[in-house]
C-alpha cells in the first residue's frame, strides 16, 4: 500500500502532537465547564480560557476583549450578519475571490450585494472599489493563493465611505501571513482553528468595537443577572459567546498558534511543484508561482477524475470548486486541481507526487 501523502492542507491543516497531547491532556485531568463553578477544576479552565484569548488577541494584535471564540470562520461571519442588522437600503461589496461562507450569509441577509471589480492578476482593484456600506474582503483566496493588500483596500474603501463597516475573511491568509487587525483597521476578522492545525469546531472572531453591538445568539452564560423588568448582560466578549465553549478545542489552539509561528509551511516546496508541473502539456496553470498553493486544471480530463487517480496513489489533494464558485466561473472553469502544504510537508513527498502526476499524464 503507498504512504499516504497529504497536501491539502488548505482544506485543513494536519494537527501537531503537542496539539493533541494538550487536548487529551485537558480531556483526561482537568475537564470541567467554564464558568460554573468555583471548584479546582472549573478555576483551572476559567485560566485557560483568560490565557488562550490572550494569546489569540497578541497573535492578531488585538485585545482581548475583542476576541470572541466562535466554531469557525463560517459561524464568525454568519455572527456578523446578524451583528450589523442588514436591511434593503444596506450595500455590501462583495469580490468573486470569496469563498461561499464569505458571500452567502449577505445574500441570504436583506442586503443588497454588489461585487468589487478584480484587476488583470485577479486581486480586488485597489483603484477601483465601490461606495458601500459593509465591504467584505477574502484576504487570501482559496484557489488562487494571492495575499490581498487588506490595508489599503481598507483605506481605499473608507475614501469611498468613511464608515464602511469591513470584514475580513483571513481563513486562508492566517496560515501564511501575520495579522496585525491594527494595521489592517478592519471592523471584523474571522479565522477558523482547524486551517491552522488546532482543531475542527473552533474559531476567532475578532470585534473591532464589541460594545457598539447586542448579541445574536442567546443562552446561558452570557447573562450576569435577570431581573423582572430586564436583563443584565455579561460584560465583552463573553455576551458573544451563548452556551457551552468548544473547551477540549479551545485548550490546543493556543498550542498550535506557537506550533505555526515557530514553522509555517515551506512554500519552496509550491514553487518546485509549479516549476516541474508546468512543463506538463496538459497542465494549465491557475495560481502564480508565487502563490501560497498550486491550483490547475488538466485539458481533457475532468478535476474529479483526476483526484480519483491521484488519490490510487495515495496521495490527498482537493478538486472541484473548492466551494469557490465565483472564481472559477471567472476563470470559465467548472473547477480546479489545489495543492497545498502544511509544515509537515516534505521535499520527499512532492518530489514523489510530482513523479506520480507525471505517470499519469504522460
Amino acid at each position: 500500500m503507498n504512504k499516504i501523502m497529504y497536501l491539502d492542507a488548505a482544506a485543513t491543516y494536519q494537527k501537531p502532537q503537542v496539539v493533541i497531547d494538550a487536548q487529551v491532556d485537558f480531556l483526561q485531568n482537568h475537564y470541567a465547564n467554564a464558568g460554573r463553578g468555583v471548584c479546582e477544576r472549573v478555576n483551572y479552565v476559567d485560566s485557560m480560557l483568560v490565557k488562550t484569548r490572550r494569546r489569540v488577541a497578541d497573535f492578531i494584535g488585538a485585545d482581548s476583549n475583542q476576541v470572541v471564540f466562535v466554531s469557525g470562520t463560517t459561524a464568525g461571519i454568519n455572527m456578523v450578519v446578524g451583528l450589523l442588522g442588514l436591511n434593503p437600503k444596506t450595500v455590501v461589496a462583495v469580490s468573486d475571490l470569496d469563498h461561499h461562507s464569505a458571500r452567502l450569509p449577505f445574500v441570504q441577509s436583506e442586503a443588497n450585494v454588489i461585487v468589487c471589480p478584480l484587476d488583470k492578476d485577479f486581486n480586488i482593484d485597489v483603484d477601483n472599489v465601490p461606495c458601500a456600506d459593509v465591504f467584505v474582503i477574502t484576504a487570501m483566496s482559496n484557489v488562487l493563493g494571492n495575499v490581498q493588500d487588506v490595508a489599503n483596500i481598507i483605506k481605499a474603501a473608507k475614501r469611498k465611505n468613511p464608515n464602511v463597516i469591513t470584514v475580513v475573511d483571513a481563513a486562508q491568509f492566517v496560515v501564511h501571513s501575520k495579522i496585525d487587525v491594527k494595521k489592517f483597521d478592519c471592523d471584523f476578522l474571522c479565522f477558523s482553528g482547524h486551517k491552522i492545525g488546532a482543531d475542527t469546531g473552533v474559531g476567532v472572531l475578532y470585534i473591532k468595537n464589541p460594545n457598539m453591538y447586542r448579541p445574536v445568539v442567546f443562552g446561558g452564560g452570557m447573562v450576569n443577572k435577570i431581573l423582572s423588568d430586564k436583563v443584565i448582560w455579561n460584560s465583552v466578549p463573553e455576551i458573544f459567546e451563548a452556551g457551552t465553549l468548544p473547551l477540549t478545542q479551545i485548550a490546543g489552539l493556543g498550542v498550535a498558534i506557537d506550533c505555526l509561528e515557530q514553522q509555517r509551511p515551506n512554500l519552496g516546496l509550491i514553487k518546485y511543484m509549479y516549476d516541474e508541473l508546468v512543463k506538463i502539456p496538459r497542465i494549465r496553470m491557475v495560481s502564480r508561482r508565487d502563490a501560497a498553493l498550486l491550483d490547475f486544471v488538466v485539458d481533457g480530463m475532468h478535476a474529479l477524475d483526476f483526484g480519483a487517480l491521484i488519490g490510487t496513489r495515495g496521495v490527498c489533494v482537493r478538486v472541484g470548486n473548492m466551494c469557490a464558485t465565483w472564481i472559477h466561473d471567472l476563470l470559465r472553469i467548472p473547477g480546479s486541481v489545489r495543492i497545498s502544504v502544511g509544515a509537515y510537508n516534505t521535499m520527499d513527498e512532492v518530489v514523489q507526487v510530482v513523479e506520480y502526476i507525471k505517470g499519469i499524464l504522460k
